[in-house]
């Protein structure tokens, strides 16, 4: 069979009226970025992109060279093309407003410029997470509010992993779909549609060096995995963990698995780890539409409201039947289910 190109999938997409002509247009503008992206990356030390860049982002993390090198990538990518009213970036405080040169579209477009950066100096996978929503009706000058929309309304979601293959995961709402850069052609291929995450699994990915800051229920439901075929479960799990959600996440796309970000003593009062809209939001829609589940541990992600453009929440996705049992033993410790 013929290979299907990123560009005739999207065709394919706009016949069936799943997207329009200006989101198609969108997606291709992100993919060619992402390209730029994973050809900085890896070129590597002979690149100068490793490293720090000497500053830091909204949050006061340390941006590497390759933080700042991708944000701008994605931000000259996306300022011309007449599809966006703005972007905003997990690097930058307030949202990118469209120069007044160019033309201005109806879409709203969020991205983690390049997730699991401390990685990128000891050349483990790292990643670009993007989410799109509509900006509201008769918004000509979006601001940080027009973006805080609960997740269910995102149009697209995707993340790109730069890893031994350079692999675009992107949802329409309509399925997880898998395209791998064919390097020598220099498009994007589709290698896998309609991508389904296994309900039953017996992998799990988590930053145990947190264990002592967790809550009773995180400690409950990790212990028992712990504890493997003598304990509760009656079966024994793998740990897996890269401190890459892109990384960690595909592998759940690929072969199942759940992934958990917990709320702790240590980053209570910031109220998780990851960011809503730069993360949780698209990580969520995508797994879901792959026929996973993304809780906070005790209610879906996508019915959150957010209350701010940089608003951290606590994170648990992947295979199902795993996410409920996790989510189950945080509402029974809130008193919430008996």
């Amino acid at each position: 069979m013929k290979p299907i190109s990123l560009i005739q999938f999207l065709i394919e997409e706009r016949r069936a009226g799943r997207v329009n002509a200006e989101l198609s247009l969108l997606i291709e503008v992100v993919a060619r970025a992402c390209k730029r992206i994973a050809v900085a990356t890896n070129k590597g030390a002979i690149g100068g992109v490793l490293g720090e860049a000497g500053t830091g982002n909204i949050q006061g993390e340390a941006q590497k060279k390759l933080d700042v090198i991708s944000n701008e990538i994605l931000l000259e990518a996306n300022a011309w093309g007449g599809q966006l009213a703005a972007c905003a970036s997990e690097e930058m405080e307030d949202p990118q407003p469209i120069p007044d040169m160019y033309p201005k579209g109806n879409h709203l477009l969020l991205f983690d410029p390049l997730d699991g950066s401390s990685n990128i100096d000891v050349n483990i996978s790292v990643g670009t997470i993007f989410s799109v929503l509509r900006c509201p009706d008769g918004i000509s000058e979006p601001k940080a509010e027009h973006f805080l929309q609960k997740g269910t309304t995102q149009l697209a979601a995707g993340y790109v992993v730069y890893g031994p293959a350079t692999v675009l995961v992107l949802t329409f709402g309509h399925g997880t779909h898998e395209f791998t850069l064919d390097r020598e052609v220099g498009s994007f291929t589709l290698s896998r549609r309609d991508i389904l995450i296994p309900e039953e699994t017996g992998e799990f990915a988590i930053n145990m060096s947190n264990q002592r800051h967790w809550e009773p229920p995180m400690q409950r439901y990790i212990g028992e995995l712990l504890a493997g075929k003598d304990g509760p479960r009656g079966r024994d799990f793998n740990m897996r963990w890269v401190a890459s959600m892109v990384a960690d996440v595909h592998r759940i796309i690929t072969r199942g698995g759940v992934f958990f970000y917990p709320l702790d003593a240590k980053i209570k009062s910031k109220g998780g780890k990851l960011r809503i809209m730069y993360e949780a939001n698209p990580m969520a829609f995508i797994v879901e539409q792959a026929g996973g589940a993304a809780t906070t541990g005790r209610e879906r992600i996508l019915d959150l409201q957010p209350t701010g453009l940089h608003q951290r929440v606590p994170v648990f996705l992947g295979s199902k039947k795993e996410i409920e049992v996790a989510t189950h033993y945080h509402l029974v410790a809130d008193g919430a289910h008996g």
